[in-house]
């Protein structure tokens, strides 16, 4: 097996291109949003595995946020399609701003009209290992092949950056699974739809948190949205049973107290 030590950015030589949250600051207003907040800049590595999580986001319209943690900040790319499991697909990865670690737990509701306004689910989650000895090279080439641990997502991955699609002012890179004993051709994001933390829907997230779950069931599979419709009728039976039951025994108080 091949020792391979990871460099730091300043044992790379690379500018600290990665290292600043304030963009992520700035497009959000935490005092409205429930999204961790971060300090301005990243923190420096723990030492700690590296965090890697894929968040499944029903916003204006479904996708998978793919984040691997680097330097005290998660760098993040919006999967439209989320991961596939089979070499021979490639799926389009929109790189957008860093995230803060702490990012990595949140589920909830982000509320309508703000930045990114829908339901965030942790659909998977764990860690990741370079496969590379300079990240921060590999990040700079547009080549950064990497392992995951993930409870969904396992074995060798490749992030390669493209040319571009449709004139978008986001770096365009390609998420592509290797071949090796984890790849399949079975689709995970139908499979396993479920968040990887709670198990819960995106509309069961969206009801929890007070936001929309209309909108949110809308990136749900028809089986989930079936079994979320019966635990709401479930929900509603016994709300109705305990009302019933206490109008019926403040009856019987009134009648005594006469």
């Amino acid at each position: 097996m091949v020792s391979v030590r990871i460099l730091s950015r300043s044992e790379s030589g690379m500018e600290e291109k990665h290292m600043s949250l304030k963009e992520y600051q700035k497009k959000r207003r935490f005092e409205v949003t429930p999204e961790p907040q971060g300090e301005p800049e990243a923190r420096p590595s723990s030492g700690k595995p590296l965090a890697y999580v894929i968040q499944k986001h029903q916003a204006s319209h479904l996708h998978y946020d793919f984040r691997l943690e680097w330097n005290g900040a998660l760098l993040s790319w919006a999967v439209p399609k989320g991961p596939s499991l089979d070499p021979a697909v490639k799926r389009l990865a929109m790189q957008v701003e860093d995230h803060p670690v702490e990012y990595g737990g949140f589920e909830g509701a982000i509320p309508e009209g703000e930045y990114g306004g829908g339901t965030v689910m942790v659909w998977d989650r764990g860690t990741w290992t370079p496969e590379v000895p300079d990240v921060n090279a590999a990040l700079e080439k547009g080549d950064l092949k990497f392992t995951l641990h993930g409870a969904k997502s396992k074995g060798s991955w490749v992030l390669v950056r493209t040319r571009g699609f449709g004139g978008s002012k986001h770096a365009s890179w390609l998420l592509i699974k290797h071949r090796d004993r984890f790849a399949s051709t079975k689709d995970i994001t139908l499979e396993e739809p479920r968040s990887a933390l709670t198990r819960r829907s995106l509309a069961e997230i969206a009801r929890a948190a007070g936001g929309n779950a209309e909108k949110a069931a809308a990136g749900d599979l028809p089986d989930l949205k079936r079994a979320d419709g019966k635990k709401a009728d479930l929900r509603k039976a016994k709300d109705g049973t305990r009302q019933s039951r206490a109008a019926r025994s403040s009856s019987r108080k009134g009648m005594r107290s006469k």
